[in-house]
């Protein structure tokens, strides 16, 4: 989903508007609708500008997307991480990989580690290793709207193989291949890189002295609105961010510990890399994605305000006829990702089917945070922050955390926005989080139970 959004110099949301995304066919790869989105982008700013006097934009982009630029286009469409990269190519990559305790970024399905969309690109076009530039995807736009090319830690430390978080300084395969030197100047996520290019000022009717500024991945733009609560602030915390990945970042109290040894890369623990360049423990599973499939046609999510007492009423029920999700439903990724998931004794009522899925949302988020140590904190933003099951779920499970959740719905572009006012007081207060209301643990021992029995039998 490709949003855009309008705010005050004081935090309050003027305009939101969102488009969903598309993926290109271009003969050899499914590849991302840059051009599409910089139309759309180009009819939304050009209605923001009647909304307002537009003074800067900050880019936001999710993680394992790059744009190769020559000159002053793109010298390739942008890859599409969910594309299948062909198991030879695959396979030659592997090899050449950094292990893990070097680079914090696993080895993942598809084109999820950029360095090996990079290397299938050139596989099939080594011209694409001469003249041209790399930019994480973030950095494209900031230098399609500048003119002036960037990359920067957040993007480059996110699983993709091409940075060293320890060290803070590119990884030996990018040196080797040369795409360390192609990267494009390293900047701040808050840098001005320039003003909006004339083509851009004539394109949208924006002021000409708009400024352009280097932006950053979007689960750390989360993860910087988060810092903005006192509750979290500089305390030892995790952000557990929710849509279509569910990803938790735990900040330290001591960073100076941290140790690559104690994340399991094969349960999709990584290495993030905050705005300001510090290492941040990760661990994620496609929660979004998951409960869409398992919801599948019913369009009454499990997040919606007016189902909630709904979805509280069928637990008891759920629990009694054991009916439960077993993962995983997006193989190859998050704690599980051998197992192949299934369902037991399936509901017909909906709400109760809900509800269950809301307690494995619930057990699979528990996993990946016990994966990265996480303890004292919680924020659980995002979409699903809203599920009331869920979280009491979570709440239930851990009595030794102190969770909260975050009632705004830009968490993301919010944090964007704290770049530009690191002051910016918090939208809306913290919720703190009372566990459910029924006792889950000797379901849950059963779904534990169920899990390492599929595990051993993978």
């Amino acid at each position: 989903m490709a949003k855009l959004s309008l705010w005050s110099p004081e935090g309050a949301l003027i305009e939101r508007r969102v488009r969903a995304n598309a993926r290109v066919a271009t003969g050899s790869y499914a590849a991302l609708d840059a051009a599409g989105i910089e139309t759309w982008a180009a009819e939304i700013l050009r209605d923001f500008a009647k909304l307002a006097d537009v003074g800067a934009i900050v880019p936001v982009g999710h993680g394992a997307a790059a744009a190769i630029i020559r000159g002053d286009s793109l010298a390739c469409p942008p890859l599409d991480y969910e594309d299948a990269i062909p198991a030879s190519a695959r396979a030659a990559y592997e090899a050449q990989r950094d292990p893990f305790f070097e680079t914090g970024s696993p080895s993942l399905p598809d084109g999820l580690n950029l360095g090996a969309q990079i290397f299938r690109l050139e596989a099939q076009d080594p011209d694409l290793a001469q003249g041209t530039q790399i930019l994480p995807w973030a950095q494209y736009w900031s230098w399609l709207l500048s003119g002036v090319a960037a990359s920067e830690v957040t993007s480059l430390g996110c699983h993709t193989d091409l940075w060293n978080p320890l060290t803070g300084s590119a990884s030996r395969l990018a040196e080797r291949h040369g795409w360390a030197e192609r990267l494009a100047p390293l900047r701040r996520a808050g840098d001005v890189l320039g003003m909006l290019t004339p083509a851009w000022v004539a394109r949208t009717g924006l002021p000409a002295d708009t400024e352009v500024h280097c932006g950053l991945h979007d689960s750390n733009a989360a993860l910087l609105a988060a810092r903005g609560f006192a509750e979290i602030a500089d305390s030892e915390s995790t952000v557990l961010s929710t849509g279509t990945w569910f990803v938790a970042m735990r900040s330290p109290k001591d960073a100076a510990s941290l140790d690559t040894g104690d994340l399991d890369e094969a349960r999709d623990c990584l290495i993030n890399v905050d705005a300001f360049g510090k290492p941040v423990p990760s661990a994620r599973f496609m929660g979004g994605r998951e409960i869409e499939t398992l919801i599948g046609l019913d369009t009454r999510q499990i997040d919606i305000a007016a189902d909630q007492p709904a979805l509280l009423a069928a637990l008891p029920g759920v629990l009694a006829s054991g009916a439960m999700v077993l993962p995983s439903f997006a193989p190859g990724f998050g704690p599980f990702p051998d197992a192949r998931g299934r369902w037991i004794a399936r509901p017909d009522d909906h709400a109760a089917r809900r509800a269950a899925v809301s307690l494995y949302a619930a057990f699979v988020a528990d996993a990946a945070l016990r994966l990265i140590g996480t303890k004292e904190r919680l924020l659980i933003e995002g979409r699903f922050a809203e599920g009331q099951v869920f979280v009491r779920a979570l709440a239930a499970l851990r009595p030794d955390l102190r969770i909260y959740i975050g009632k705004a719905h830009n968490d993301v572009s919010y944090g964007a926005l704290r770049l530009l006012d690191a002051t910016l007081p918090s939208v809306e207060p913290l919720e703190l989080v009372t566990p459910l209301d029924v006792d889950i643990s000797s379901y849950h021992d059963r779904w534990r139970r169920e899990v390492s029995q599929m595990e051993a039998a993978a």
